[in-house]
């Protein structure tokens, strides 16, 4: 897209496609739950709008983003999108230097974790 001089179509443009022609599809199967696109959409709005509420509008934001692999995860990432904010993904399941090193190179000004995730770092 580059060479063609068109804007480049993101995952979230995609996602924002799929959410008008298949609102009501299956996205997502976590266990014993089934999420269509329209409520990973309408998840992300609310956590989108939690999250500029709660830290205001900057753009260009680096979130530093500690979550296990669940649902969360695919929303938080998408209201990231949303709000032109760069997810840093980190690895859970590190922890001590190695932890510290991943969210030295990030640089990010936002740390999100799950509540299971705090007390964990050393």
């Amino acid at each position: 897209r580059r060479l063609s001089g068109r804007p480049a179509v993101t995952l979230l443009d995609v996602f924002r496609q799929h959410v008008r022609r298949w609102p009501g599809r299956t996205l997502l199967r976590f266990q014993d739950q089934a999420l269509t696109f329209q409520d990973v959409e309408r998840l992300s709005n609310r956590a989108a709008w939690a999250l500029s509420g709660r830290l205001g509008p900057q753009s260009g934001r680096t979130v530093a983003v500690l979550l296990p692999n669940e649902p969360s995860y695919l929303w938080t990432w998408l209201a990231l999108a949303k709000l032109g904010w760069t997810m840093a993904c980190l690895n859970c399941n590190v922890r001590g230097r190695a932890l510290r090193h991943a969210l030295d190179a990030a640089q990010a000004t936002v740390l999100l974790a799950s509540p299971g995730e705090s007390g964990q770092w050393g």
